[in-house]
């Protein structure tokens, strides 16, 4: 490349030498005619253009050429200047000479020309001599620059089994050399991978395919390198490559296969509707929708048992149940299964067909089934009031697996809660436990559960029963509303009585109504004569309510009870007495009724005005009585009994006569403290209520009974008090034993000194008078009497 470049530095040279020579030539020329020209010619000073080549690596300067006037006789009195682009830095000037050198490399890709002026001037005066000149100097290209590809690498896409010329892409590369001149940037494309798969137009760099048939599935992607060389791909042009990667597309060139012609699978009786069975998958090597295969059953013997569909993530055919199956009716099942693609393309059509079939065999295995009753639910009947083991009915069921084992039945308890009902668990007979009642339930709807024997699987079955009513229920009426009458009833004569309808009245029955049934009406034999109302009965399940009289008077009696008999005619037939009253109100002259006497008299029909006063009279004579009593016994001096609110106790502590000592008997009457019911030896409780009662110890009661001994009736209360086991002492006399906590005097109270051990010593209560002389004499000195007390005790 070196060699190169220095031959066409020289080539460049002789042509500038070539310049120079001819504008000698042209000068001489002119210089021999001055003598027959009155004007000098200036056209010796008009400059064009230089040429310099690039890149040129020399040691010296390269000459770009010389500047010279007509008027330099060559004795040195002209200057030569140059000014423009480049002048002094690049382009330097021999001002004696006129010589133009190059001290730089110049690269014409930088800048391709430079712009300059020239002048001429006296040396010594500076005086211009020659007006200034414009030139060129421009930079000669050489093939200094590679073809470049500036989008590189490339990515195409081409469908396979394409045909051969198919265009895949057109890839361009760039030249920074002049295309103007010479072949430096004339480009020239080739391919250097990829053969011969694809090829590459030279002039464009189109890029087509080579081969017929390039299949996806074989190969999916190409490496393909392309080369644009410069010099119109002579040798020493240079060169620039680029990759590009070829993808070939998919296309529906291939039809699916199932890699299986029979796929066989296993199903258990047990499965339920629904369950999957087996899967299985045709192969297509196609891509995205080309890919997509369809199934469906074509044909076969197990078409009603069984479906087809499709998995949408793994597009496999997935066989599900669609019937239950049965071991024991059917063991294997044939079908023919069908894969399609449902995108053809119409250019590959004649490839096809593009489906496929399997066949698939199913076997049904065996499985422990629960038995299986012979009616898919039952409906019995049953008497309303059948004795208890009344047969309602009989249901069955049956192993119909090849073991056969016997079945045990039930009725599971939360479809029958009150147990109205049993079954026999062997033969599946069902019996009531006690009568049954249709007006409170006419259907009673269980389940029976039927299990193998030695096996946890059960079946149930619904059954419903019917209780059929029989006449247990008599009529009654219709409704329970008033019927109201004015006082003054306009009668009718019918015959030779006035009479008027008041109310038509009818009747229900809580049995079932019978198409034929109905009810017959009468008064009831106590009124059956009487002389305000009578009764007509319709023979339509009806009967019509009378006024035998014109007049009633409202403040008499305004309200009549008229008890009816209805009877039906069921079998056995049944009658009732039910009640009409009949309210007697004021009513206009209209008859439109404005008031009627809400003070009901519970009396039969007829009752008369002296009854009413002989009752009066009897509740008067009664409270004269009560408040006699009451007076009677406010006038008592003492009280009868002990009322519960009332108690010793409040007695007791209401008391705040302190009378006159222990000297004084009759400040105090102790019979208020004696309860005359334990004179006879048993003293009830107020506070509980036992359960046994205890009766006290001969004696004690009665001792103490008219004494007025404070000591012995103390003692015997105590005795009292110890021998109730019943509980705890509530009794008021012995709260006393307890004075306080934190007194500086001891307790005066009897009831501890005697049932307790006690180290206090009361000699000094001698000093303290004769009204502590019965406490000094008690407390002192232990007596006889309290040791004796002690004695009973501990006996």
């Amino acid at each position: 490349r070196t060699t190169m470049k220095r031959l066409r530095a020289f080539l460049v040279l002789l042509g500038v030498w070539a310049l120079c020579h001819a504008s000698l030539h042209r000068h001489r020329q002119r210089a021999g005619k001055e003598g027959q020209v009155l004007h000098r010619s200036k056209r010796g000073w008009v400059w064009n253009q230089f040429f310099v080549i690039e890149e040129y690596t020399g040691p010296d300067p390269v000459l770009v050429g010389r500047l010279h006037s007509d008027v330099d006789l060559g004795d040195g009195n002209i200057k030569y200047i140059l000014s423009g682009e480049g002048a002094g830095t690049i382009f330097v000037i021999d001002d004696k000479t006129g010589n133009i050198h190059a001290t730089k490399t110049l690269d014409r890709e930088e800048q391709a020309q430079y712009t300059l002026t020239a002048q001429a001037v006296a040396r010594d005066t500076n005086k211009p001599l020659e007006p200034p000149s414009e030139f060129i100097v421009k930079v000669q290209d050489i093939n200094d620059n590679p073809p470049e590809f500036l989008h590189g690498p490339y990515y195409a896409r081409v469908p396979e089994m394409s045909n051969v010329g198919t265009s895949v892409m057109q890839v361009t590369a760039t030249d920074a050399d002049d295309p103007t001149y010479g072949n430096s940037a004339r480009l020239v494309y080739s391919i250097l991978q990829g053969q011969p798969y694809f090829s590459v137009e030279p002039q464009t760099g189109i890029i087509r395919t080579a081969l017929p048939n390039m299949d996806r599935e074989a190969r999916q992607e190409y490496d393909v390198v392309i080369q644009a060389k410069d010099m119109g791909g002579h040798m020493g042009g240079l060169s620039g490559t680029t990759e590009v990667k070829i993808t070939l597309t998919d296309v529906n060139d291939n039809p699916p296969k199932f890699p299986q012609s029979v796929y066989p699978m296993v199903v258990s009786e047990d499965r339920v509707p629904g369950e999957e069975v087996g899967r299985l998958k045709a192969k297509d090597p196609d891509m995205g929708d080309n890919g997509l295969v369809n199934y469906r059953l074509v044909e076969g013997d197990g078409m009603s048992v069984f479906e087809l569909t499709t998995d949408s993530e793994t597009r496999e055919a997935v066989v599900k149940l669609k019937k239950m199956v049965d071991f024991e009716t059917k063991r294997s099942y044939t079908l023919k299964v069908e894969g399609s693609n449902p995108h053809i393309d119409p250019q590959f059509l004649a490839w096809g067909p593009y489906k496929d079939e399997a066949t698939i065999k199913i076997s049904v295995e065996d499985a422990d089934e629960p038995p299986v009753f012979v009616a898919p639910s039952y409906t019995f009947e049953v008497e309303e009031n059948a004795p208890p083991g009344a047969v309602v009915g009989r249901v069955h069921a049956k192993d119909t697996d090849v073991a056969n084992n016997p079945v045990r039945y039930m009725i599971p308890r939360y479809t029958d809660v009150e147990q109205f009902f049993t079954i026999n668990s062997d033969d599946g007979l069902i019996t009531t436990t006690r009568p049954l009642d249709r007006e409170a339930q006419a259907w009673h709807n269980i389940s029976v559960s039927a299990t193998e024997i030695g096996h946890h699987q059960d079946t149930k079955v619904r059954v419903n029963i019917r209780v059929k009513d029989v006449n247990d229920n008599p009529p009654e009426f219709a409704t329970n509303n008033e019927v109201l009458m004015c006082e003054s009833v306009n009668t009718e004569p019918a015959g030779c009585v006035c009479v008027q309808l008041i109310e038509t009245v009818s009747a229900v029955d809580k049995d079932e109504m019978a198409h034929r049934q109905h009810f017959t009406f009468s008064l009831a034999p106590e009124v059956a004569h009487n002389h305000n109302f009578s009764l007509k009965d319709n023979r339509d399940s009806t009967a019509s309510i009378y006024v035998l009289r014109k007049g009633f008077g409202r403040l008499t009696q305004d309200v009549y009870h008229l008890p009816i008999e209805i009877s039906d005619n069921g079998v056995p037939a049944l009658s009732s007495t039910n009640t009409l009253t009949i309210r007697v109100c004021s009513c206009d002259s209209k008859d439109t009724i404005l008031s009627c006497n809400v003070e009901p008299y519970v009396l039969p029909a007829g009752l008369s005005t002296g009854a009413l006063i002989a009752i009066l009279a009897c509740i008067v004579i009664l409270l004269a009585i009560v408040v006699l009593f009451v007076a009677l016994r406010r006038q008592k001096k003492e009280p009868l009994i002990v009322f519960e609110e009332e108690d010793i106790r409040e007695n007791i502590i209401t008391y705040d006569d302190e009378g006159g000592g222990e000297e004084d008997t009759e400040a105090f009457d102790i019979a208020t403290l004696q309860n005359p019911d334990g004179a006879n030896g048993f003293l009830p409780r107020k506070d509980i209520k036992p359960e046994l009662q205890y009766p006290l110890r001969p004696g004690l009661g009665r001792a103490a009974a008219n004494s007025v001994d404070v000591d012995d009736f103390i003692k015997t209360r105590i005795a009292e008090a110890d021998s109730d086991p019943t509980a705890p002492p509530y009794d008021s006399i012995q709260i006393y034993g307890y004075e306080g906590r934190g007194s500086l005097a001891g307790s005066l109270s009897s009831l501890e000194s005697v049932t307790t051990e006690s180290d206090l010593d009361y000699d000094y209560l001698q000093s303290w008078g004769p009204r502590f002389k019965k406490l000094a004499d008690l407390y002192g000195t232990k007596d006889c009497s309290v040791a004796d007390a002690d004695d009973g005790e501990d006996s």
